[in-house]
């Protein structure tokens, strides 16, 4: 099997600024995804916030909009993507979110 990083990228809002009822929605959905992706769930992963890009001249950019990842294992691309099938980050539907999926592949030795 093969392990992929999803990179959760879009303006998601933080648990702290979500009312009780909003925040109990969004982990029921986080839930709900995870129970269904369980045996491929590697490391369910974290949220990120406050980072900064370092430009290879020196000097610090914008970094891209990623708000989290998570690890999954699957036997291809095409598995890795069916994993994304009924994702809460992607639930909103206006082309605000998306899931960025890549292959992790083995480190050079």
């Amino acid at each position: 099997m093969a392990k992929f990083i999803f990179l959760y990228k879009g303006p998601a809002m933080e648990m702290k600024n979500m009312s009780d009822e909003q925040s109990k929605t969004v982990m029921e959905a986080w839930k709900q995804w995870m129970q269904k992706a369980m045996t491929s769930l590697v490391d369910v992963g974290q949220p990120m916030a406050n980072g900064i890009s370092i430009v290879d001249d020196g000097s610090v950019g914008t970094p891209a909009q990623l708000n989290g990842y998570s690890i999954v294992e699957a036997e291809d691309m095409a598995g890795a993507k069916t994993l994304t099938d009924g994702h809460p980050f992607l639930s909103e539907g206006k082309g605000n979110f998306a899931i960025d999926v890549y292959e992790l592949m083995p480190a050079p030795m």
